[in-house]
């Protein structure tokens, strides 16, 4: 078989398998740091990977193209927050956002990554949710709750609000469209109403924080970027 199908819950899985052999059979032929790039950077057929320079981005970019050719992945849709590496690349090869641009004077496109928005320019994840009304009810609360995809859990702290809302609802039971009682419902209602101030930005060095209570428990480590 040399063709899956497209959505197929096992092409995922497959496509990773492949990735993986490409690197056995040419491990000897690339650097370490190339090859790392390729287990640990791609999530399906994204690739996200931050470096400290444009010329050791331009040497990376170029190595995994060579490197995944050999195994019939031709990489293609790039885009970069440095146009010194956008231009080490044919047009051709660029995501569509970029074609149209005048890279003089036109802010970077934001592109979805991961599911999230990355705002190029910036280099920031960012979150646009909209939501829709729903019931005041279990069901309601649920659905809106699961609409935030995020798969690198930035928006964590501000979901668990609403996790905890829902929680209360469970332990007091309940049903899934009963009515959600006044107290909760004011809560829930200041809860959507902080849902677009969600902006979230990545970068280097880290902050541990540690969380434990009656209600919750984790651990939070911070990003900040120094330039």
């Amino acid at each position: 078989m040399t063709v899956h199908l497209f959505g197929g819950v096992w092409s995922p899985s497959c496509a990773n398998f492949a990735l993986r052999r490409t690197i056995e059979y040419n491990a000897s032929e690339f650097h370490p740091k190339v090859l790392q790039t390729v287990k640990t950077n791609f999530y399906v057929d994204d690739c996200l990977k931050s470096v400290p320079s444009a010329d050791e981005a331009v040497y990376l970019v170029h190595q995994l193209k060579e490197l995944l050719l050999r195994g019939g992945f031709r990489l293609n849709k790039w885009i970069f927050n440095c146009t010194e590496v956008i231009y080490s690349l044919l047009e051709e090869e660029w995501t569509k956002g970029l074609k149209c641009l005048n890279m003089n004077f036109d802010n970077l496109p934001c592109e979805r990554a991961l599911g999230m928005l990355w705002n190029v320019e910036l280099d920031q994840f960012q979150f646009n949710i909209q939501v829709e009304p729903k019931p005041m009810t279990r069901r309601g609360l649920l659905s809106i709750v699961s609409f935030v995809y995020d798969l690198l859990g930035y928006t964590g702290p501000y979901v668990l609000r609403a996790k905890m809302l829902f929680q209360q609802l469970c332990r007091l039971n309940y049903g899934w469209d009963d009515t959600i009682p006044p107290e909760i419902a004011e809560q829930w209602g200041r809860w959507l109403k902080d849902i677009h101030l969600m902006r979230f930005v990545c970068g280097a060095g880290l902050v541990q924080e540690t969380l434990a209570s009656d209600t919750i428990y984790g651990q939070c480590i911070l990003e900040t970027l120094v330039k």
